[in-house]
């Protein structure tokens, strides 16, 4: 991982494959070490596990098609794929909790009942590279070529980049009916047009998914419930990178409880959908 303070831009830059391969990987196996703890205490207690006696109320959100909407936050390879660049510490995350197939399981649902979709996805151009100031997650997600594409208009090399999407989503997403925004910069939705997109379509439900969790997931979903969305999460269609700081899914679990409206399963966000729809 980088210490650096700032960019050198003038400097080597970290190859997608040699943040694979020293960096992220490397910092894996300081997470388990860190998080883990031994297999044997994993076993015995899981820290994802729902609360035996919940202090909070339960949820009674109830959807209506016709107003609802998934949402899908950086389905791409960065993220998803073994070949992306975080795939060091996210892998295990995304492994445990099949984030892979059900979000792909939610994109089937949502195309067979005729439900708005958008995705949100994440993009750098070269201009983004010359911010004068970055939180510590810009700076890594900078200097390992995460999300980058040659700028706005020019698609060139974008095909089965770390900014594409993961392949066995292309059908679902590049259908023609699916909305895709403009690309949020940091990690909310307050910095693209998804709540535009989303009010155009007469939407004030959302079915929350997509990378990573506790950072564009979280952010997505407070700034949806800040703008007057009821917003479900769906807490195993998403994942997040366990570091030496902390683990990521477990925080943005905890927010999860806390701030949404409902936090449902893939099975129970599937079974919600087809209850709504009868």
């Amino acid at each position: 991982m980088c210490n650096c303070d700032d960019h050198d831009h003038g400097g080597k830059k970290l190859s997608r494959r040699a943040a694979l391969t020293t960096g992220l990987a490397g910092t894996a196996a300081a997470a388990a070490t860190a998080l883990g703890g031994t297999a044997h205490a994993q076993v015995k207690a899981n820290p994802y596990a729902e609360p035996a006696e919940p202090a909070l109320p339960p949820s009674d959100m109830k959807l209506d098609l016709s107003r609802a909407a998934l949402v899908v936050t950086d389905p791409q390879n960065d993220f998803l794929s073994p070949d992306g660049v975080t795939w060091g510490v996210i892998g295990a995350s995304v492994t445990e909790h099949n984030t892979v197939e059900n979000i792909e399981t939610l994109f089937r649902t949502a195309k067979e009942y005729d439900i708005t979709t958008a995705v949100s996805p994440h993009y750098y151009y070269p201009t983004d590279h010359g911010w004068k100031f970055e939180g510590a997650l810009e700076k890594l997600m900078h200097n390992i070529g995460m999300f980058d594409r040659k700028g706005p208009l020019d698609i060139e090399g974008f095909e089965g980049s770390g900014a594409d999407w993961l392949e066995q989503y292309k059908p679902y997403i590049n259908d023609g009916k699916t909305i895709v925004t403009s690309p949020h910069k940091m990690y909310g939705n307050d910095t693209n047009d998804l709540s535009l997109q989303l009010r155009k379509q007469g939407v004030d439900q959302v079915i929350l998914a997509g990378m990573s969790a506790n950072l564009c997931t979280e952010s997505h979903m407070r700034e949806l419930i800040e703008k007057g969305f009821e917003v479900a999460v769906v807490r195993d269609a998403t994942a997040a990178a366990q570091l030496p700081e902390g683990d990521g899914y477990l925080a943005a679990l905890i927010n999860f409880r806390f701030i949404a409206n409902a936090v449902w399963s893939t099975e129970e966000a599937v079974a919600q959908i087809k209850a709504a729809a009868l």
